[in-house]
């Protein structure tokens, strides 16, 4: 059996431990939330200010790879009402807060962040600063699609203090597109990469996805030879997240057949790492890679990568709050989820409450297992050297780890873990194996995708 085979298992992608699945929704209050919040922002707002992420759900057409929380629409008349609730809702989070929040980071996500106009982000982004203040660190970034981001948009956001944005790619294959219903052109991705870089965007992204219907080890060639031609200082190369179990989803419009598995998905990737590696990108955690200039490459090498909702930051902040429908705010001791429906967001902020509708309260255990979790997605290593990062189930952890050493995937020492260059492309196996909420209660249902 290859190591494709053995290791390709449902597994997180660890954005949180525990997960959202193994949250324990029962124990959670959102008194107990706003407490937590208010701990963790005294302790940390002075000198790492707070993170934002804001949710942005409206798209025009729907594309069918996606698993994101969305609404479909044509209608923009829907962006100013959506705006004032998001501006609400951070209202709410200020009154909470003892001082003025200090914000280090945000990041405009979706759906479709410039499916809004660029008067009404100017609109958002303001209302935010009516509240707070730039911490001198700041970093800002944003998602645009390359169909309807405009250079108003770039120009207006770039004003307003964003340095980083990222388009969304996928693939040039005409045939994947069609699959997965994104029709682009390299032309429209070319202009808006030109655009943010004559406006003066210090860091450009594009994402792209390997294991797509129908894409072949050429598409991905091709698609990265592309991507080289206009070097992007950093690069997601996602691995696509079948999942079309959950509500609402939008995978539909080909078959599971259509889809690349085991070793022919594993060889996409491998041969698009192999491309990236000799266009002068490094790996940078799990599914990123980044030129040397880039900031994400400066944090990894200094071990200052951070992961969270958003997904890996190049600086760490211990407050997220996570403002819009189906948000996660992270207050480090604590997750908060938004609810999940525009009606339910809005009759919550009508009634001046918070829309939260579930999340967590770690535990003592959770805390210890989230500082390995991230070191082993953000450094691939861990250690139980410091203060308060050995907990007593680790002798377990180190037994289901050792079939993996025999492996070659890492290297077990006295009090540390070492993940190896071929362990890079099972680093979520390896978290799985500290995943104790996972392992004590086995999932009956499908959950996650799958690792490969």
């Amino acid at each position: 059996m290859s190591l494709i085979q053995k290791y390709n298992v449902p597994g997180p992608r660890y954005t949180s431990y525990p997960t959202v699945p193994y949250w324990n929704e029962t124990m959670f209050s959102v008194a107990e939330w706003k407490e937590t919040l208010e701990k963790s922002f005294l302790e940390s707002n002075a000198s790492e200010g707070i993170s934002l992420y804001i949710h942005l759900p409206f798209c025009e057409s729907l594309c069918t790879f996606c698993g994101c929380n969305k609404r479909i629409t044509k209608r923009h008349d829907v962006e100013h009402p959506y705006i004032e609730a998001v501006l609400k809702e951070w209202e709410l989070y200020c009154e909470l807060l003892p001082k003025k929040p200090s914000i280090r980071e945000i990041h405009l996500g979706g759906g479709t962040p410039t499916f809004f106009s660029p008067e009404n982000l100017e609109k958002l982004i303001n209302g935010l600063f009516e509240n707070a203040v730039k911490h001198d660190d700041y970093e800002f970034s944003f998602e645009g699609h390359p169909n309807n981001t405009t250079r108003a948009h770039l120009q207006k956001l770039y004003d307003l203090g964003f340095r980083r944005v990222s388009f969304g790619v996928q693939d040039y294959s005409e045939t994947v597109q069609k699959a997965i219903h994104r029709i682009q052109s390299f032309h429209n991705v070319a202009k808006v990469t030109f655009w943010a870089r004559e406006i003066g965007y210090t860091s450009i992204g594009h994402d792209l996805i390997y294991g797509l219907p129908f894409q072949t080890v050429q598409d991905v060639i091709d698609t990265i030879d592309k991507t080289n031609s206009l070097q992007p200082d950093r690069l997601a190369f996602y691995s696509y997240a079948h999942v079309p179990w959950i509500k609402g989803n939008g995978q539909r419009g080909f078959k599971d057949e259509d889809i690349p598995k085991d070793e022919e998905k594993r060889q996409l990737y491998e041969m698009g790492k192999k491309r990236l590696s000799e266009n002068g990108y490094h790996e940078i955690g799990m599914d990123h890679f980044a030129l040397t200039s880039d900031s994400l490459y400066q944090s990894f090498k200094n071990e200052k990568l951070h992961r969270n909702f958003m997904g890996y930051t190049s600086s760490k902040t211990q407050v997220m709050i996570g403002l819009g429908v189906s948000s996660i705010s992270d207050s480090w001791y604590s997750f908060a989820q938004n609810t999940k429906t525009l009606e339910d967001y809005y009759d919550a902020l009508n009634l001046n409450q918070l829309p939260v509708f579930r999340g967590h309260i770690l535990t003592s255990e959770d805390l210890i297992i989230r500082k390995h979790i991230l070191n082993l997605m953000c450094q691939f290593k861990t250690s139980w050297t410091e203060y308060g990062t050995y907990f007593s189930e680790l002798p377990s952890v180190l037994e289901r780890l050792h079939e993996m050493q025999n492996d070659g995937l890492l290297e077990i020492n006295d009090s540390s873990i070492t993940v190896t260059e071929l362990g890079k492309a099972f680093v979520r196996n390896i978290c799985m194996a500290f995943d104790l909420r996972m392992t004590r209660n086995k999932p009956e249902t499908e959950l996650f995708s799958m690792t490969v």
